[in-house]
This record gives structure tokens, C-alpha cells and sequence, in this order.
């Protein structure tokens, strides 16, 4: 049999060994907007209907290093504390489960867990917002296994633009520098999706470690500002970070990119009609909204054309995977949870990639990319 289905008995092959590092997995948040964190209703141990993410699932798909998202919206009252919160649910969910999965302070710790079968957790925050303009607060999450943040969310932040909103800095402001640079002290990634391309580039130049794009695709595919355009995947190249191709639908798909623009232009206004204290209300009327959306989802191929793009122009050494599962309501069709990692293998393999490659794409350049944050703390 030729074509992805063809390989798919030699890509679930690779994924035995649990050799997916993801960088960007919105379980936690979505854990507390269903549940407000009630394991017990809702615990990722088991099967969870309506989500993309479950533990069993991770293993099936071959995860072994999950970046849990702990983010929280840019209208947060108290976002550090939120934060916070968000770690407490990540923790929670890792005591329950110690067969499927353990924390993991640095990479040799996630590579140990990885080698027992089961799933090493790390964390990200996902917007600027969520230090509080503190640089103390940046050590205190790492403290608490945060290994990445995210310059910006959707909002421009007091010291940094972001890529979905209007800028007010060019890119970095002489704080935002700073906070690259304790970022760089205590050994933590410094993650330039959902930034403006001019924070990209400052990010780059400021930052002394590696930097990653934790979900980000390529501009030149699909021209949705989320996604790095060529100058910056040469940067990430030159300077040795990775870029985590997404499977986001309006990041991966031209057409959907283009109905996508002012998305979360949208998505403020609608937030804006919903007081301090209807997160619920909000969040139902998210999904109610997107309900009537008709949009072309993509396949494995379209993501395995932006991993050919970047590639190209920034070398095999430079990729990497954020699904970016329950975070989006939709994924491409053959990608629809994340047990489905070894669709996109098999995609590769049918395109003539060889292992060795596809296991840099898989995890191997991510995990370089974190030992280099570490080396450079201090």
C-alpha cells in the first residue's frame, strides 16, 4: 500500500517509544473552565469525552514530554495567582496518576521518565500578562516547574506587541528585554508564538539561550500573524531554536487563516459583553459560537507542508511539534486527538523523510533546545 496509510504500522513503530515532545496542550485550562478542576469528574487518567487530551490517549500517540499550558486570560483579575491555580491542577492531576506520568525539572529528568513508559510533564505560561510586570515572578513559577513563557497572549502587554493586537512598543520595550534576560538566569525558555514578528525578532536578539515557538507555524503557507515568517524561522536557525509546528486549523490553512484574521479581535468584543465574573457565560458562548463556523480543518499533509516549509528554510535541526490540543475547538481531520501523533509520521515517511529526521521533528530538537535553556541559566 503506498501513501501516509501505508506507513502507518512503521510510524506507530516510532511511537512506542514515547519520542513526541509536545509543546503546547491547553488541558489544564480547559480542566478548569468545564470543571474548575474537579479531578474527580473530570480525571485525565481515564478517557475523557469532549476533550482532546487524556493520559492513556498521550501514551497511545507516543507523548513523552507534554508541555502543560497554564495559562489564563489577559481580563484575569489576579493573574499571577491564577497562574498559580493552573500549577496546582497540574500537580493534581500528576499525583493521581504516578503509573502515567511524573513532573520533570530538567531535561534529564523528562528523558528518565520518558525511559519508564511513562509521560514527563513540564509547564508553560501563555502571556506575558501572567508576571505581573515582576521580575520576581518569574523565578517564583519557575520554581514551580514553569519551563516557558509566552512573551504575549493575544493582547499587547505593558512591555511587549503582540501578534493579534495593536502594537504600542516596536516589538520589545527596555522591560521586556529584561524579562528575556531573567528568563535566560534562571533557565527558561523564552517562547516567541502569539508575538508580534518584531518581538520575534527582539526576542532573538536579546535572548542568550535558544529561543522556541511553542505553537507557531509558517507565514509563507498560511498568513495568519500567528505564524513566523522566513526572516524570523532564519533566526530561530542561526541562533539554534526550534520552531513547534501547530495543528491549529487558521495557523496551518491559507483559507482559514484568511476567515481567521480578526479572530481574536472577536473574540475580545465577545468578552466584552460578559462581566468580571461570567468566565462560564463566556466560555459557553465561545463554543456556541464556533459551532456554526465552516471552515476547511486541514489535514496531516498541510501540516506536514508547513514542517517541509521550515525545513527548507531553517534545516531539519530546527522543528519541532505544539499541537495545541484543547485549545482550539477543531483539529485537522486524521489529527483529532492527540493519540493521532503516528498520522503525521506516517505523512512524513510517505514523503521519503527518513527516521532519524522525523525523531529531530518528533522531540530530539526540543530536547537539545531545553538543555541549551539550562546551560545558559546563571
Amino acid at each position: 500500500m503506498t501513501g501516509p496509510a501505508g506507513h502507518l504500522a512503521a510510524a506507530r513503530r516510532i511511537h512506542a517509544g514515547l519520542p513526541v515532545v509536545d509543546g503546547h496542550n491547553d488541558l489544564p485550562w480547559e480542566l478548569w473552565a468545564r470543571a474548575k478542576g474537579d479531578l474527580d469528574a473530570h480525571d485525565p487518567a481515564r478517557h475523557l469525552d469532549g476533550y482532546h487530551t487524556d493520559l492513556p490517549r498521550l501514551i497511545e500517540g507516543g507523548v513523552g514530554l507534554q508541555f502543560w499550558s497554564v495559562y489564563v486570560p489577559a481580563h484575569s483579575r489576579s493573574p499571577l495567582r491564577e497562574t498559580h491555580r493552573q500549577i496546582d491542577i497540574v500537580e493534581a492531576m500528576t499525583r493521581r496518576s504516578p503509573d502515567l506520568t511524573a513532573l520533570a525539572a530538567t531535561a534529564d529528568q523528562a528523558q528518565a521518565i520518558r525511559a519508564s513508559g511513562r509521560i514527563a510533564g513540564m509547564m508553560g505560561a501563555e502571556g506575558g500578562h501572567q508576571i505581573e510586570n515582576s521580575l520576581d515572578a518569574i523565578t517564583e513559577l519557575h520554581q514551580r516547574n514553569v519551563r516557558y513563557i509566552t512573551l504575549t497572549h493575544a493582547d499587547t502587554t505593558d512591555w511587549a506587541d503582540s501578534a493579534t493586537d495593536a502594537p504600542r512598543h516596536g516589538g520589545l520595550s527596555p522591560f521586556g528585554e529584561e524579562v528575556v534576560g531573567e528568563m535566560n538566569r534562571v533557565g527558561m525558555l523564552v517562547d516567541i508564538s502569539h508575538v508580534a514578528a518584531d518581538t520575534m525578532r527582539d526576542a532573538i536578539r536579546v535572548s542568550r539561550a535558544p529561543v522556541i515557538a511553542s505553537h507557531s507555524s509558517a507565514f509563507s503557507l498560511a498568513h495568519h500573524p500567528r505564524n513566523l515568517p522566513d526572516d524570523v524561522l532564519q533566526m530561530v536557525a542561526e541562533t539554534g531554536g526550534v520552531v513547534m509546528v501547530t495543528f491549529v486549523p487558521a495557523f496551518i490553512v491559507e483559507s482559514t487563516a484568511r476567515m481567521a484574521l480578526d479572530m481574536f479581535e472577536k473574540d475580545r468584543a465577545l468578552r466584552a459583553t460578559f462581566g468580571a465574573d461570567e468566565e462560564d457565560a463566556y466560555q459557553a458562548a465561545r463554543r456556541e459560537a464556533a459551532k456554526g463556523l465552516e471552515f476547511d480543518r486541514g489535514t496531516p499533509a498541510d501540516v506536514a507542508d508547513h514542517i517541509d516549509h521550515i525545513r527548507e528554510v531553517a534545516g531539519v535541526d530546527h522543528i519541532g511539534l505544539g499541537g495545541d490540543y484543547d485549545g482550539v475547538q477543531r483539529l485537522p481531520a486524521g489529527l483529532e486527538d492527540v493519540s493521532c501523533y503516528p498520522a503525521l509520521t506516517a505523512e512524513l515517511l510517505a514523503r521519503g523523510w527518513v527516521e532519524a529526521d522525523i525523531r529531530k521533528v518528533l522531540g530530539e530538537n526540543a530536547m537539545r533546545v531545553l538543555r541549551a535553556a539550562e546551560e545558559a541559566a546563571g
